[in-house]
């Protein structure tokens, strides 16, 4: 009782602070710097250009108004807060919430401009949002929990290979989830050092983008990658589609173990390459099952790899050229898996199915598990934000 008490004074004061053309706020960052913690900042559809800040209030959720994004765009020559981002989450914005905005044109002298920067601490979401032609689409230091779900991310990076789309330092959990991340430039499509990394049914696909992996698991640590659709295209700079561990093991991540289960991957670049690309000094061998892997390449390097009940070449799909790969009536993979338990504590059989674009299908058992990130005939309610429904 004594608890709920002392919560009281905390609820009460929380207020909607509404932004545009018409409210009290006239920008975002307006809102941001008059908000007290728990607030939630709602922003109306429009274009705001050049409105930087840094958010640092704790239990705040930011958010669109209404079905269309507003758009968050940098002005080219106009610094970025503290020489980041458009929006520079702080230590002390722990537990925030930004959802249904959008990013763009974030670039800084160091190469590394992004939508969002989240420095050392905060637990954050980032849900809904639509990150494009930043230097960085998420670029976050040491932090707490981060997860970002049914965003989109597409044409982000310098060139330079420094830069991704998505970018998680030292985190102690990393959420992708839902998200379609796209042809980004040079860089990766998602790129994680996290101590546990959730990789669940996204579309990670370069198209004629000319990205590097499409996820980049650095150091290694814990890590599942289920349910995805997994696309190397044709100007793609790396050999290999899902690196784990590939620049080394780190101080930071002692416990490392790899699950790959029910994705479909498609190499459509290098005749040589690998799909599954581990650290040769990595031991603890990785559980690849019930996947798809098609187009060019050997599934993995790692010689005592666990592989159960993978196909290996074209499977069926109903049109891969656009990446609809679902699978056709009498596809090999359909029915041809078995069923997965937990890995490491997390389920490897799927709840979900991926829906472009950075939607969701709940994922439906017919008769025995179908390989690859879909199920024919197993499209279950919708999941998602309000678009997705």
């Amino acid at each position: 009782m004594h608890a709920l008490l002392m919560l009281l004074p905390v609820l009460a004061s929380a207020a909607v602070l509404e932004v545009g053309a018409d409210k009290r706020f006239a920008k975002p960052c307006d809102a941001i710097r008059a908000a007290a913690a728990g607030d939630a900042i709602e922003i109306a559809a429009g274009l705001y250009e050049g409105d930087t800040c840094s958010i640092d209030r704790p239990n705040l959720t930011i958010r669109g108004a209404g079905e269309k994004r507003p758009h968050l765009r940098a002005v080219p020559g106009r610094p970025l807060t503290q020489g980041k981002a458009i929006l520079v989450v702080s230590a002390s914005a722990t537990d925030l919430t930004i959802e249904g905005l959008e990013f763009s044109g974030a670039s800084v002298p160091d190469r590394n401009g992004s939508g969002i920067r989240v420095d050392s601490g905060p637990n954050v979401t980032i849900r809904d949002c639509h990150f494009h032609d930043n230097e960085s689409g998420v670029l976050t230091a040491n932090g707490g929990i981060i997860t970002i779900e049914y965003s989109i991310f597409e044409n982000n990076g310098a060139g330079d290979g420094q830069s991704h789309n998505v970018y998680v330092n030292h985190a102690d959990k990393f959420v992708f989830r839902g998200n379609y991340s796209a042809r980004s430039k040079v860089g990766q499509l998602v790129k994680s050092r996290a101590k546990e990394t959730y990789i669940l049914y996204n579309r990670l696909s370069q198209e004629n983008g000319t990205g590097s992996r499409e996820i980049d698991l650095s150091n290694g640590g814990r890590a599942w990658v289920i349910g995805n659709i997994i696309e190397q295209g044709p100007e793609s700079q790396y050999p290999s589609l899902l690196g784990y561990q590939v620049e080394g093991p780190s101080p930071h991540l002692t416990d490392n173990v790899l699950y790959v289960a029910h994705n479909t991957f498609v190499n459509r670049a290098y005749l040589g390459g690998i799909f599954v690309q581990l650290n040769r000094t990595m031991e603890v061998p990785a559980v690849i099952r019930n996947n798809i892997f098609a187009g060019r390449g050997g599934v993995t390097n790692q010689p005592n790899a666990i592989l159960r009940n993978n196909h290996i070449g074209e499977a069926g799909f109903v049109n891969a050229e656009p990446l609809d790969l679902s699978l056709k009536t009498g596809s090999p993979a359909v029915d041809a898996g078995e069923e997965l338990r937990t890995g490491s504590g997390f389920a490897l059989t799927p709840v979900s199915m991926y829906r472009h674009p950075a939607c969701g299908n709940a994922r439906k058992a017919v008769g025995a598990p179908d390989l690859g990130a879909f199920e024919s005939g197993g499209i279950g309610a919708p999941e998602g934000p309000a678009r997705c429904r």
